[in-house]
């Protein structure tokens, strides 16, 4: 592997950390701003990325622009995916028990290997995959989902969100392998959110408190800086490789729940930090170090 392939991957691991970072901030955010309409979180939090996407477009000076019939079509499909599997995920938030709402929100990780798999032909070793499934075992250790009592349909909905923002992201790689700038993608997916909800808002809007607002308002600057470093990631490195990072929005989300909401994790979920550490180390060290290797003698 050459000097700029291995470079392009660190870049990619830190940005899908630094998005992982950010998203926690989204959903802490979105959990303090209380009972509201999940449409009506859904448009906050987008309004306010688009002017973050705006801001970005106008101060390097890039063109809002989109070429190929073949890029507005799939651009427009990870605008709707993105769109779906966000008020999937929120109304899984607003109606399940929060860990059983966070899982299905996991899954999303494995439909960007899926998705990217069947529609970008990318490999899939067995040894990645493994270690993925692995992560998600150790994700499971942390959030102990509780299916007993759980409604079908917003279990259905949330595991369909996750579905959703993992075909998203597939198509974010493949934009940006075809010279799609990142903040054209944010700002169409930011502004397609908004103008897909806006209807539903305006029929069933309900009054926010200054609270409120300030809570959507840093859901909306933490949901901008997830999507731009989330957007960079994938356009860096292939999903297989960097997926199993995105768990540590679990390690970021336990932190901020014991500070903000007094949750103190138990032993389980400890074991689950180890499980997700180790497996994110393994995966470092087979496409950094154990692959490279085997390249060279081979």
């Amino acid at each position: 592997m050459g000097a700029t392939a291995v470079k392009s991957k660190y870049k990619a691991i830190i940005y899908i950390i630094l998005s992982a970072f950010s998203f926690a901030f989204m959903f802490a955010f979105v959990r303090l701003s209380g009972d509201l309409p999940t449409v009506q979180k859904t448009f906050f939090r987008n309004f306010v990325a688009l002017f973050f996407a705006i801001g970005v477009l106008k101060k390097n000076h890039i063109r809002f622009h989109i070429e190929g019939k073949k890029n507005n079509a799939v651009i427009f499909v990870r605008a709707l995916a993105g769109t779906l599997g966000m008020l999937g995920n929120f109304y899984a938030i607003d109606h399940l028990v929060l860990s059983d709402a966070s899982m299905l929100n996991k899954m999303s990780p494995f439909f960007v290997i899926i998705f990217s798999f069947i529609f970008l032909k990318e490999r899939l070793t067995f040894f990645q995959g493994f270690t993925v499934i692995c992560a998600f075992i150790g994700s499971l250790f942390i959030i102990k989902p509780s299916f007993q009592n759980v409604d079908f349909f917003p279990a259905l909905v949330g595991f369909l969100g996750g579905m959703g923002a993992g075909l998203a992201y597939a198509c974010v790689r493949y934009l940006g392998q075809h010279g799609v700038n990142g903040a054209v993608i944010v700002a169409y997916f930011s502004g397609f959110s908004c103008l897909f909800t806006l209807p539903f808002l305006i029929l069933d809007f309900h009054p926010m408190t200054i609270f409120q607002i300030l809570c959507l308002l840093g859901a909306g600057a933490g949901a901008a800086g997830g999507q731009f470093a989330i957007t960079a990631a994938y356009t860096h490195a292939p999903a297989r490789e960097i997926s199993v990072y995105d768990y540590s929005q679990l390690i970021f989300t336990t932190i901020l729940g014991y500070f903000l909401f007094g949750d103190i994790p138990d032993g389980w979920s400890f074991l689950g930090y180890f499980i997700i550490i180790a497996m994110a180390v393994l995966v470092f060290l087979y496409n950094n170090v154990w692959h490279n290797d085997s390249e060279v003698k081979g």
